[in-house]
Parts: structure tokens; sequence; C-alpha cells
């Protein structure tokens, strides 16, 4: 189970867990769409409940963009320990598969940092067992491409997580420009790439 979102400790009645995944899923949607500034009213409308209902689950605003972030990472953390667990035939694509999801991701979640940043509140990441299960993943992803001989053998998890952020900030600072973000990724992959000598 993983320790993630702080305001989902308490056990809550059947309704009142329906009209809290409910308020999650419209504030997703809304944020994605018109950005973390969006007001709440617009989450409660989209979720078809009232403001009260809202503020019940999530007192305030940095409160509910927290939640958010954390059912982000906690359900791509689960899309990692997935293609963990599914013992892909082809671990190389496994491995850029799972890079490219990462960096897709990245843009949406440093909006919810940024957000919260703002509002002088920290959100301690590592400290939930997120961060952990997502290095643990991709350790075991990283391993596996590398034994395929489709990435090079001497990068370790430690040296790939800043790299892997460092091309999401640049694909984020590309925007709109499709080609500029898949040519900053395919760069990026290309320095990744086992080579000709370590290939079986």
């Amino acid at each position: 189970m993983t320790p993630a979102d702080p305001h989902a400790s308490k056990p809550l009645r059947a309704d009142a867990r329906r009209n809290r995944a409910r308020v999650l899923e419209a504030a997703e949607n809304v944020f994605a769409a018109k950005g973390t500034g969006a007001p709440t009213e617009e989450v409660a409308r989209v979720a078809g409940v009232g403001i009260g209902t809202v503020f019940r689950h999530f007192p305030t605003k940095e409160a509910l963009l927290e939640a958010v972030l954390y059912a982000r990472l906690s359900r791509f953390v689960e899309e990692a320990e997935t293609a963990v667990a599914a013992e892909s035939a082809d671990p190389g694509s496994a491995f850029f598969t799972f890079l490219t999801s990462w960096i897709e991701m990245s843009s949406a979640k440093n909006a919810y940092f940024e957000a919260l940043t703002a509002a002088g509140v920290t959100v301690p990441v590592a400290e939930s067992g997120i961060g952990a299960r997502l290095v643990a993943a991709l350790g075991v992803l990283l391993s596996r491409a590398q034994e395929a001989g489709a990435v090079r053998k001497d990068l370790v998890v430690g040296e790939l997580i800043p790299v892997v952020i460092g091309v999401a900030r640049a694909a984020e600072y590309a925007g709109p420009d499709a080609t500029l973000r898949d040519r900053a990724v395919a760069i990026l992959f290309d320095g990744l790439r086992a080579s000709a000598g370590e290939r079986r």
C-alpha cells in the first residue's frame, strides 16, 4: 500500500469515498485543461458536487493540489512496478517506454510542485515511499535493459535520474513544439543506448 496522500488516511464511508474520488478526478481534469490556478468552484462543478463537499475533503486549494499530485505520482509508480512485473521480452523497449512516460508526466508534476511551493507548501515525496519505489523499479528496468545489450553498461540509476529530469525540463520548455520535444528525448535516448561493442 502506498503511504502517499496524507489526506486519505482516515477511513471514509462508501459514499464519502466516492465523492472524494470524483473530486480528485475532476480536479485532475480541470487542472490539466486550465492550469493549477483554476478555481475550486470549477472542480466542484465538474465533479457534480457542492463546494462544501470539496472543502470537507480538502480544506484548502493547496490540500487539493497536493492530493492530486500524490495520486498522479502513485499511479506512475504503479505503472513502473507493473512494467517490472511484466518481465517484457524486450527489456530495452520496456526501459525506453518507461522513460518516455516519465518525461511526459513530469510537466504536469512540475506544475503542481511549483504551485504548492509558491503557496509555501513543502511536499516530501521522497519521504512518502513513492520516491524509493520509483528508484527501485527504475533500477530493475535499467538492469534488464543493460543485460539485454540495449543500454550502456556504465550507467547507474543515480546518474540516470538527474539526466531524465533535465530532459523533462527541456521538453517542458519546448511547450507546444512537439518536434523540439521529440528531438530532446531522442538525443537523451541516443546517449543512453549501448555502443556497438556492448551489444550482443
